[in-house]
């Protein structure tokens, strides 16, 4: 690993997110009720077994980079990769309704909204790691987007997404082209991440100017015994 954006989990939990992270020498998640993402600085057994105190059994967890190698303790779910993509120009952006930065107040439609698309990632206090944007038609969250991983100069948008009701609007564009721009304009740079199996978003994506930058592993893994190895 030879830059901070090819192990974005951990830099993020060392560093911005240093008071969320739950973390040992070598190993480091967020709480569950905040994210399902864990990390380690280096992909050995040492970091492995620190995980283990960390993650409860029966539990899932998610590495966005580098895993280590993982005992009979650990279910492993097949390894895939997703595409990491960064832009460093603003970008154009479309007419249409209001945006508002979006609280604890609009947990539950936050929520409610995620549960229809963004399965599993977002949480109760997801909305901790960064700022949230979000259109409103009447009582409906139509499309958010937000503010989730950040260290250095770096800060990953996510949680891109729209109601199944409001498709084709241009609200995911607005909101993503909006806040990259706010993100550049104050000096860092966005990243973020999607999977290449998402062929629409990811084509957006690059038609709005977001460059593909590597591919980044992603493993799900269970804990589903005790013990230390």
């Amino acid at each position: 690993m030879n830059h901070p954006l090819d192990n974005p989990v951990w830099e993020s939990l060392t560093s911005h997110h240093a008071g969320l992270a739950r973390k040992t020498a070598n190993a480091a998640r967020y709480p569950a009720d905040a994210a399902p993402f864990v990390a380690v600085d280096e992909p050995n057994t040492r970091a492995a077994a620190q995980l283990t105190s960390l993650v409860e059994v029966d539990e899932t967890v998610l590495f966005v980079g580098p895993a280590p190698p993982l005992p009979p303790i650990w279910s492993v779910e097949p390894l895939v990769f997703i595409a990491q993509m960064t832009c460093d120009s603003r970008l154009a952006v479309n007419d249409g309704p209001s945006i508002i930065e979006l609280s604890r107040a609009h947990v539950a439609d936050m929520l409610a909204l995620t549960a229809l698309v963004y399965p599993h990632y977002f949480r109760p206090r997801t909305i901790e790691m960064g700022r949230y944007f979000g259109i409103y038609d009447g009582n409906t969250l139509a499309a958010m987007a937000g503010e989730r991983m950040r260290f250095g100069r770096y800060q990953e948008i996510s949680a891109i997404c729209t109601h199944p009701d409001y498709t084709g609007r241009g609200y995911a564009q607005r909101l993503t082209a909006t806040l990259t721009n706010d993100i550049l304009d104050s000096g860092r740079s966005p990243f973020l991440h999607v999977s290449h199996a998402n062929t629409r978003a990811k084509s957006l994506y690059e038609r709005m100017g977001y460059r593909f930058r590597t591919d980044i592993p992603l493993l799900g893994v269970k804990r589903v015994a005790r013990g230390e190895s």
